[in-house]
């Protein structure tokens, strides 16, 4: 993706660090082939052949790419383009000419990539370049589940609210949308394995798809307590033997520990 060289990033250019998060998204921006990726998204993408013209496939799979790395929700993956440099800069947005896919647009796209089985195949193709750049660990995972909150007026074709959609309750507030289940490289922060459900789903149903064929360890906050005692884990023969490093439940007004996305997050 072109971008024209601006006066904030001359003046960014000039500083004496880097974030983290600045650096991973620098790596991620070298190491994806983009062109490739964008060929693959292509032939479903819609051609705006009446109507507004639509976002770039590519500016829409680096937004997708970015939520799923952050654990962030559609409408905090907008806001958090509009907050940081590192993020508006790989996304190659000019404000003066553009704004951010809102919300909505960002829920769609993310469908058609599920539709079509295409967001498998590029996170299995990063694992891959991760792995083949020494940039994973392996033998422990972090896993966790975020809500990803979808507008209340979100229709399918058919005009009612999308199966794929539920409410669901979090402390003591309601969120209508789906769950993103992620599975964590815990020595390095970078997301290895992602699935998605309705929001209703709980967290520990996902843990079996999350887990990596050499981790010996699992952490988890302590909405993951019992892992160890469901089915699909105490029948499994790599499984059952994997050490399950689980918080107790916090009292009162203290935050949960081991979550996936804090642990992205803290990282970057």
């Amino acid at each position: 993706m072109d971008r024209q060289t601006s006066f904030t990033d001359y003046e960014y250019d000039n500083r004496s660090r880097r974030t983290r998060r600045e650096q991973f998204l620098t790596s991620m921006d070298e190491m994806i082939p983009w062109q490739d990726w964008v060929d693959m998204i292509e032939p479903y993408y819609p051609k705006g052949t009446h109507g507004r013209k639509p976002i770039g496939a590519e500016t829409m799979l680096r937004m997708y790419l970015m939520q799923n790395w952050f654990g962030l929700s559609d409408e905090g993956m907008e806001d958090a383009v509009y907050d940081s440099y590192a993020m508006k800069n790989f996304l190659g947005i000019d404000f003066t000419h553009e704004q951010v896919s809102d919300a909505t647009t960002l829920l769609k796209f993310r469908h058609l990539l599920e539709r079509h089985n295409i967001a498998e195949k590029l996170f299995a193709d990063i694992r891959e370049r991760l792995d083949h750049s020494g940039l994973i660990m392996h033998g422990g995972t972090i896993v966790d589940a975020t809500i990803v909150r979808a507008p209340s007026s979100t229709k399918n074709k058919d005009k009612a609210r999308d199966p794929e959609m539920h409410q669901t309750k979090k402390g003591n507030q309601w969120h209508f949308g789906m769950k993103i289940h992620s599975g964590v490289d815990a020595g390095t922060g970078y997301v290895h394995t992602i699935t998605a459900t309705a929001a209703n789903t709980h967290d520990i149903v996902e843990t079996h798809h999350l887990v990596r064929e050499d981790d010996h360890t699992v952490y988890a906050y302590s909405g993951y307590l019992g892992i160890e005692k469901r089915d699909e884990i105490k029948h499994d023969e790599h499984l059952s033997q994997v050490e399950y490093h689980i918080a107790a439940r916090p009292f009162a007004g203290n935050s949960r520990k081991f979550g996936a996305s804090e642990a992205n997050t803290g990282s970057f």
